[in-house]
């Protein structure tokens, strides 16, 4: 969720069945060669030309992207980027404060929804799409399928988000198809909690509007005709944070309601758990264990929605807050989404680490993000504070998942790199990225402006910069540059701009064709601070390899020192490559202008010399 609290509210998260790291031993899939890559994108932003950037301007004002921006030349240029999935954010149709009666479509209250343009994580109907996004909204549906048409023609997989932890606040579902119900059609509201309930509730009592503070009023203040202070909601219902409150506090998720999935407001489960030993086992024996249970109604309209969209053509999905929904009701969808669709990629929002083998084995998850452990880890150094110390300790502990931990630098939820809050200076992602994209097997995800280094510098309205609104109609001025009226061509973008995109260009099309990187990693990072004089805690290596590719990777974080290396790769490696005593070719990967010699010494220890400028890495393969 958007202003993220990580807070737990409910005893539900806590009682979750905890697996240990030894419990299943993950193995790759058999099925999958090489890594994939993920291109988040803000839909509404992608193709928005405007450069007005007015704070909490109107759509007529500040402009707004629509689904026909991503033309067959727009996707070509992504796919060339080394992309095999689009993350399409902000599809399902979500709140928004722009006039749609004429199509059928009821206004959004500003009191209950952040920004203008509205958060995509508030729902407001499972089965349409943003009208925002539309040409023609009275067609919005028919120009998203046509969407996935063109991604699918050019080569890529679609994802979406799905929200199962809450809904918006006056959720409708008017399109929810013939022989289904919305979201608490059929509730008991006099009751606070009830099994197949939708919803949780504060009987008697009236929804009331947060009480603002710090100088924030809905659509700041600028439009007093829309904003009244009140919002009609007898009873009131429990909101998606989890407060409990008739009126929630101003940094509650005020703008949702939470869902019930069965747990008791005392935190216990009003429905069957998973035997001990499921984590083991596959969603077909997931899928069959629910076959014959009676589970509580917010499941069921959960896996008709997603079910619903693969039918569409959607490949995937990106499940966010996952881990405040008990892991038994993913056991339950994805097992349902997998018989649909066995390839369907499943990514889910989990942050804490003690949960994460029970989202992965019992509530089969393909992949969640690597936030806590690796981003957080990456963030420090690149920001100076951090050692590189650190990262050989975050892959030793997740080496049971690593496949499943999604590397991620930026997304709509973190700081951009670039911003003054963050790093400052989007050349330092770059050691980063090479990490971050070739230290696992796991995918590797990215957000549209990060490969030109937007640093999220507008006030939008609601929020602060650092972060591309996610809120507002905003443009995204680096990113504009490259769209370059449509031509998706880079035409305006600066020579950094230019040079950065390549630089992910290239990285991600080795990744993406990469064999060693679906095979085994050892780090050499502590072999070379203990025998290479000028190797410090800024620079970080390992090698990758496989039967066919063999790889030395070194990536130096600092963006001032320059290391001159008489590198080694150690004898337990080469002994693993089956190199004798002699001399070896290195090419360099990701420029190809760098070649070094590599000699084998009669100990079988690896000697290089090479000079590591600021900010550089280097992929070497062996000849």
């Amino acid at each position: 969720m958007k202003i993220k609290i990580l807070c737990i509210v409910l005893v539900m998260l806590v009682s979750c069945k905890q697996e240990s790291k030894n419990q299943v031993e993950m193995t790759k899939p058999s099925t999958q060669k090489k890594k994939e890559v993920v291109y988040q994108v803000f839909t509404r932003l992608f193709g928005n030309t405007n450069t007005t950037n007015k704070p909490w301007g109107t759509i007529e004002e500040n402009g707004v992207g629509k689904f026909s921006d991503f033309t067959p030349k727009a996707l070509k240029a992504i796919k060339d980027l080394g992309v095999t999935y689009i993350w399409y954010t902000g599809i399902p149709h979500h709140d928004v404060i722009r006039d749609y009666t004429e199509f059928g479509i009821s206004n959004d209250d500003p009191d209950i929804v952040k920004g203008r343009a509205g958060s995509p994580y508030a729902v407001k109907d499972y089965y349409n799409v943003n009208p925002d996004l539309a040409d023609n909204p009275a067609n919005r549906l028919t120009e998203f399928k046509a969407l996935i048409k063109r991604t699918h023609a050019a080569g890529m997989k679609v994802i979406i988000d799905i929200i199962p932890n809450h809904v918006a606040r006056n959720y409708e579902g008017k399109s929810t198809p013939k022989g289904l119900e919305p979201f608490g059609a059929s509730d008991d509201p006099t009751v606070e909690y009830k099994r197949d309930n939708n919803f949780y509730y504060v009987p008697n009592a009236e929804f009331k509007v947060p009480e603002w503070r710090d100088g924030y009023q809905p659509l700041g203040g600028t439009s007093a005709d829309l904003v009244d202070g009140k919002y009609t909601e007898i009873p009131a219902r429990w909101t998606g944070n989890g407060s409990r409150l008739a009126q929630p506090d101003a940094n509650d998720w005020y703008e949702t309601v939470k869902i019930n999935y069965g747990v008791k407001p005392d935190g216990s489960y009003d429905f069957e758990t998973l035997p001990d030993d499921f984590g083991a086992k596959d969603y077909k024996a997931h899928l069959s264990f629910w076959s014959d249970k009676d589970v509580p109604s917010s499941w069921i309209k959960f896996k008709d929605i997603a079910l619903y969209w693969l039918e569409m053509g959607v490949d995937g999905f990106r499940f966010d807050m996952a881990e405040m929904v008990p892991v038994e009701f993913w056991s339950y969808l994805n097992s349902n989404i997998k018989m649909k669709n066995s390839e369907a990629f499943l990514l889910a929002e989990v942050y804490n680490p003690d949960l994460y083998r029970a989202y992965i084995h019992s509530g089969k998850m393909d992949y969640l993000y690597d936030k806590v452990e690796l981003y957080d880890s990456i963030k420090h150094i690149m920001a100076g504070h951090g050692w590189t110390d650190h990262i050989e300790t975050v892959q030793r502990g997740m080496k049971d998942i690593e496949h499943n931990m999604l590397h991620f630098l930026e997304n709509h939820d973190e700081q951009r790199i670039a911003s003054p809050e963050f790093a400052g200076d989007a050349k330092k992602a770059m050691p980063a990225m090479v990490i971050s994209a070739t230290i696992s097997t796991s995918p590797t995800m990215i957000y549209f402006g990060q490969e030109v280094g937007e640093p999220g510098a507008e006030k939008a309205g609601f929020g602060s910069p650092s972060r591309t609104s996610i809120f507002d109609y905003i443009g995204v001025p680096t990113y504009q540059r490259w769209v370059n009226n449509k031509k998706f061509d880079g035409g305006k973008s600066t020579k950094e701009e230019t040079a950065l995109r390549d630089f992910y260009k290239r990285l991600l099309n080795f990744t993406i064709n990469s064999d060693a990187l679906m095979g085994d990693y050892q780090e050499i990072h502590y072999y070379n601070k203990q025998h290479t004089d000028t190797y410090d805690h800024r620079v970080f290596s390992y090698c990758r390899w496989s039967e066919n590719e063999k790889l030395v990777i070194l990536s130096n974080f600092d963006n001032e020192k320059q290391y001159q290396l008489d590198f080694k790769v150690p004898q337990e490696i080469t002994s693993k490559w089956q190199l004798k005593q002699g001399k070896y070719t290195l090419e360099d990967q990701l420029y190809n202008t760098k070649t070094v010699q590599m000699k084998v010494d009669e100990n079988g220890v690896g000697h290089f010399s090479i000079s590591l400028a600021p900010l550089q890495s280097f992929i070497f393969k062996l000849k």
